[in-house]
């Protein structure tokens, strides 16, 4: 970020910026097919491969300080590597949590623990992937969940002792490291509902089986989820992240950057559904015509393109703002909203172009749909985006 710049300052790039960071990116996913995609969705398999290449590119340390053996790189640079993943027709998802995870221990972690992980995940040597938050019962409210920690002073090592579970925890199993969000202070000891509650990196690798088991969760993507299951597990008191009680405010400073960031997912997505059905829709011919003359084919897919470029503007703004360490908030869920709204909507007008064969799985185009539906409801959904904004930017009363 850069300090003590004013709005007059912050500069929005037009056009297509990091042009070798993009050709890069393409290159890359070059060797990653269609055929690819659908053979690990056929066996519900991690792109292991795929996140090797952009891990041997330097990609997923792309925001890792270059201190620290990352390359430093801008929150937009990070995101245009995620949107061009997805314009090529890769699933950048699977690995894209490593570049904002890690910003709990870039910006929260003690000295100590920065030199001990952040250049391991920069190297790949270790994958920070998982991200332990929402439970079974609470879902979004995130404040009132029930997994717990205990401090236990001992002589062998001061450690928390944590019980509990978790859901819909994706690449638990593909993950060396996860971040887990615990309450270490009761709900109804505290005195605003957002205190008591920590964040700890836990080794997954020395816990399995030690009072940690994950079981894969099946879905309707090809999205690794998993269920999380916390029996007095035991974690040195050394992996507490920014002091006990304040773990809230660590989740709070990585939400904008995380918006951000997979907002340019939803792009990609756009410009590859707008690409592939338009090439469709001009070379498919019933009744002796291309079907992209008829308007109820070209409107869709033009007004898509339309909202592409408008949500695309709105997260250059966002990240922009970000990048000049400027308050954000309503630039970074305003750019959620518009670019999964336009990420959904591309979706859509490809699928009903392509008509019986948008559910053939030799197009992809059932396959990116599916994925891209996602976007309405993690990592934040469109709802609770709409009740920031009547709230924080309209000033309505708060609905929940």
């Amino acid at each position: 970020m850069t300090a003590g710049m004013t709005l007059e300052q912050v500069n929005v790039p037009l056009g297509e910026d990091y042009p070798e960071i993009r050709d890069s990116v393409r290159r890359i996913c070059a060797d990653f097919p269609g055929a690819y995609w659908r053979d690990l969705d056929e066996r519900e398999a991690y792109p292991t491969e795929f996140v090797r290449a952009l891990t041997e590119a330097g990609y997923l340390a792309a925001l890792i300080p270059e201190e620290y053996g990352g390359a430093g790189l801008p929150l937009r640079a990070a995101g245009v590597v995620l949107e061009e993943c997805h314009a090529a027709g890769c699933y950048a998802a699977a690995a894209h949590a490593q570049m904002y995870t890690m910003g709990s221990l870039l910006r929260h972690g003690s000295p100590e623990q920065k030199a001990k992980y952040l250049p391991r995940i920069a190297s790949g040597e270790l994958r920070l992937q998982a991200f332990g938050v929402t439970e079974p019962t609470t879902g979004t409210d995130t404040t009132k969940l029930k997994t717990r920690a205990q401090f236990v002073k001992s002589s062998d090592g001061d450690h928390y002792v944590v019980n509990g579970q978790k859901v819909w925890t994706s690449r638990a199993l593909h993950s060396d490291l996860m971040l887990l969000l615990v309450r270490t202070t009761p709900f109804d000891q505290v005195a605003k509902k957002t205190e008591g509650l920590s964040v700890f990196l836990v080794d997954i690798r020395d816990s399995l089986g030690k009072g940690l088991e994950i079981r894969p969760l099946k879905a309707m993507i090809n999205h690794n989820a998993t269920e999380v299951f916390i029996d007095n597990l035991r974690v040195p008191a050394e992996n507490l992240i920014g002091g006990e009680g304040k773990g809230f405010r660590c989740i709070l400073d990585g939400m904008n950057a995380e918006r951000i960031l997979v907002s340019h997912e939803s792009i990609g997505d756009a410009r590859w559904f707008i690409r592939t059905a338009s090439k469709y829709a001009t070379e498919r011919i019933v009744f002796d015509r291309p079907i992209g003359k008829n308007q109820g084919i070209q409107f869709p897919i033009a007004r898509a393109y339309a909202e592409m470029q408008a949500a695309d503007m709105m997260l250059r703004k966002a990240a922009a703002l970000f990048q000049a360490g400027l308050p954000c908030g309503e630039d970074a869920n305003l750019g959620k909203l518009l670019s999964s709204d336009a990420g959904w909507h591309a979706a859509e007008a490809c699928m009903q172009t392509h008509g019986g064969f948008g559910y053939a799985r030799e197009y992809d185009v059932e396959r990116r749909w599916r994925e891209a539906r996602i976007q309405q409801i993690a990592p934040v959904s469109t709802n609770l985006i709409l009740a920031y904004i009547g709230e924080h930017v309209l000033g309505m009363p708060r609905s929940y």
